[in-house]
């Protein structure tokens, strides 16, 4: 009998499949089962189709019966955020415009899951469009903490964030502007790793330039995250602007050590970011960690000033270009705190856009001078422990009013404008038991080094 259950690890359940020791059929029923069990209350997984599952399923069962050469997700069920196109499946984007859209073609991500033999078998709730932290939209609702339903799930990979830490899935596909990847696994308690730009490939894409967006993985644990890493790292001939190192890099088991590591650890980037006490207390017994396990940690951090100004201009130029005649063609269908951020896209000037590129150039180089100085940054994923679900986003932290919907997110925006890869950890909870996760920010390029001090903080928090 099968000792595999809906909270193994991905990779414990798909070594089981390839040594037969449980089926894709088996393992996708319990997965079904937890679904029925908690998605009703937490509403992660969309567009299920169980019927369409099982037939995947039963697919997988019989390629490893043949004795075919499988890939490192074989057997697994896998449900995509709903912002990527999975053909024949309905797609969203939380938009009631997209309410019943149904692709014909796949993401590129979702053609690398698929090719690594993932069974989907659904969506992932997300934000209209994936904007904001926050998982709600009119097509689906609200997204609930699967840890305390009455709060934030976070977003906008929020859903698979929530279906990970409540055991729908294994191992979940997001994406990352503002903190999309990280802020939900910090809500959630899980882990979320926004790649350095490049090293997961978009495609089809309608700008090679932007350079605030990426996709990357979710999980339960930092091995698992490595694993879905090296299916959809690396490059493809249609995307010049991947990184070329080859998804096989990135693979699992990991191996670091924090002995001798030089952290940089900053609560608030100098002053740049107010920060609940209770999220301050986690990222500092953070340090602390890294401290006793033998790194050196010091209080430090880069000058990111100008980020504030470069993501919101990048942002908003990005918005407009992509949303802005589907605004103006349907005013109403909008949620109102997108439909200003794509208005303020409109009123860019030539030189704004190239003011926000200037910039984005200047943060990146004193990233890269400030790491000859340390191997890693330490700071808070979120600024906040997950807030109530009622809310489209905190009213204040510590008093201080949060004017818009992105104010509360600095702490992971500002990363996004570096370039830099950054990884979300579970690091602690708050007092009334919410997950709090720190961020781990390496140099641009340093994807597999990030994993390994990930992977070695893992342990040296579940050992202390």
């Amino acid at each position: 009998m099968s000792t595999i259950t809906v909270d193994s690890t991905a990779r414990e359940m798909a070594a089981a499949i390839r040594s037969r020791e449980i089926s894709a059929r088996e393992l996708l029923e319990l997965h079904l089962a937890r679904i029925a069990e908690r998605n009703p209350q937490l509403n992660a997984i969309v567009s299920l189709d169980e019927e369409r599952a099982r037939a995947g399923a039963r697919a997988a069962d019989a390629a490893t019966a043949h004795g075919d050469e499988v890939g490192p997700l074989h057997g697994l069920p896998f449900a995509f955020k709903d912002t990527h196109d999975v053909a024949g499946w309905r797609t969203t984007y939380g938009s009631p415009l997209y309410a019943e859209h149904v692709s014909d073609t796949d993401d590129l991500i979702v053609e690398r899951i698929r090719m690594a033999g993932a069974v989907p078998i659904g969506k992932t709730n997300v934000p209209e469009f994936a904007t904001g932290s926050h998982t709600f939209n009119t097509v689906f609702g609200t997204t609930l903490n699967p840890v305390d339903p009455t709060r934030s799930a976070g977003g906008s990979s929020g859903g698979a964030a929530c279906a990970l830490r409540a055991g729908m899935v294994p191992v979940a596909d997001g994406s990352d502007m503002g903190g999309s990847l990280r802020n939900p696994a910090s809500f959630c308690g899980v882990v979320g790793m926004r790649p350095s730009l490049g090293r997961v490939p978009t495609w089809p894409t309608d700008n090679l330039w932007e350079t605030t967006s990426t996709g990357g993985p979710l999980a339960r644990n930092v091995d698992d995250l490595a694993l879905l890493l090296s299916v959809i790292a690396g490059p493809d001939p249609r995307v010049p602007t991947a990184l070329g190192e080859p998804g096989s890099a990135f693979a699992p088991p990991l191996a670091g050590d924090l002995a001798g590591l030089r952290v940089a650890l900053s609560v608030d980037l100098g002053g740049l970011l107010e920060v609940d006490a209770a999220v301050r207390r986690v990222v500092e017994d953070a340090g602390a960690r890294f401290a006793s396990a033998g790194a050196a940690v010091e209080q430090a951090c880069p000058d990111l000033r100008e980020g504030d100004d470069t993501f919101r201009t990048l942002r908003a130029w990005h918005f407009q270009a992509s949303f802005g005649d589907l605004l103006a063609a349907h005013p109403d269908a909008f949620k109102s705190s997108l439909a200003d951020n794509i208005r303020a896209g409109g009123s860019l000037t030539g030189g704004d856009v190239a003011r926000g590129f200037a910039e984005r150039t200047v943060l990146a180089e004193r990233m890269r001078r400030f790491f000859t100085s340390y191997d890693v940054l330490v700071l808070p994923t979120s600024q906040v422990p997950p807030f109530p679900a009622d809310q489209e986003y905190p009213h204040d932290i510590n008093g201080r009013p949060m004017e818009t919907y992105l104010d509360w997110m600095r702490s992971s925006y500002l990363i996004t404008v570096t370039g830099c890869p950054a990884i979300s950890v579970p690091a602690g909870e708050t007092a009334d038991g919410l997950p709090v996760g720190v961020q781990v920010v390496a140099p641009f390029g340093a994807d597999r080094r990030l994993l390994d001090v990930a992977a070695a903080f893992e342990r040296a928090r579940d050992t202390s």
